[in-house]
C-alpha cells in the first residue's frame, strides 16, 4: 500500500450508539466518499439498524432517531455492501482510531476484512494547521473557510468535509514544500511525527526526490 498516493483513497465516518464497540456499541450510519487523483468521484451513505434503541443523547447529537433506524437495513447487510465499496483502497477518517475500531468490529461480525491502511486527518491537522484554536472537524472547516452544505455529526457530510480538509492539507504541502505527488505513507509519517520535526521531514523528502 505504501506506493499509493494520498490523493486517492476512501474517506469514511461512522455515527454510532456510543463511544466503543468494546462496550457493546454499534454503528448506526456510515458515510464515505472516494477521492481519485484529488477529486471526489463516488459516495456511500446508509443508516443501519443496530438491533437496539439508541439513547436520547445520541438522537439529539446526530439527529438520527429510533424511528429512522427502525426502517433501516441491518448492520451486517450494510457493512457487507460497504466492504465491497472500500475494496483495497487506503482509508482516512477524522480521529481515525474511533472509526477504525468500529469498522473492524462490524466487519469482524460478518467475517469480512479491508485491504487498505488507515491514516488520520485529525493528527495531520495538528501538525499542518497548528494555528487553529481547535482541531475538531467543525473548527477546522471554519478556520479554513471550507464550503459545504449539511449537518455535522451526520456521516456523509462529515466524510465530505474531511475529504475537503484533507485535500486542503495536501495542497499546503505542495505549495510550501513543492511535493506534488504525496505518498500515502508520507502522510502516515507526518501524522506521527512530532510537530517541530514535520517541516524537516517534508524538506528532507523533497530533497530526496530531487536527487533522483
Amino acid at each position: 500500500m505504501a506506493h499509493k498516493l494520498a490523493n486517492s483513497l476512501v474517506v469514511l465516518d461512522f455515527e454510532t450508539t456510543g463511544l466503543s464497540p468494546d462496550n457493546g456499541d454499534r454503528a448506526i450510519e456510515i458515510g464515505a466518499v472516494r477521492i481519485v487523483d484529488g477529486e471526489i468521484t463516488e459516495q456511500f451513505q446508509a443508516l443501519m439498524n443496530p438491533g437496539r434503541q439508541v439513547s436520547p443523547f445520541i438522537e439529539d447529537y446526530t439527529g438520527i432517531t429510533n424511528a429512522m433506524l427502525a426502517d433501516a437495513r441491518p448492520c451486517d447487510e450494510v457493512m457487507s455492501e460497504f466492504c465491497d465499496f472500500i475494496g483495497d483502497d487506503n482509508l482516512l477518517a477524522h480521529n481515525a482510531s474511533f472509526d477504525q475500531k468500529f469498522l473492524e468490529h462490524e466487519l469482524k461480525l460478518i467475517n469480512r476484512h479491508y485491504g487498505g491502511e488507515f491514516t488520520c486527518s485529525l493528527l495531520a491537522a495538528r501538525r499542518l494547521i497548528p494555528e487553529s484554536d481547535s482541531h475538531s472537524l467543525g473548527n477546522l472547516v471554519k478556520h479554513l473557510e471550507l464550503a459545504g452544505e449539511g449537518d455535522f455529526h451526520r456521516a456523509l457530510f462529515d466524510a465530505q468535509m474531511t475529504a475537503k480538509l484533507w485535500l486542503s492539507m495536501l495542497n499546503v504541502i505542495n505549495e510550501q514544500f513543492h511535493i506534488s505527488s504525496i505518498p500515502f505513507s508520507l502522510m502516515q509519517q507526518v501524522s506521527c511525527t512530532p510537530k517541530k520535526q514535520v517541516a524537516s521531514l517534508l524538506q528532507d523528502y523533497n530533497l530526496q526526490q530531487c536527487s533522483f
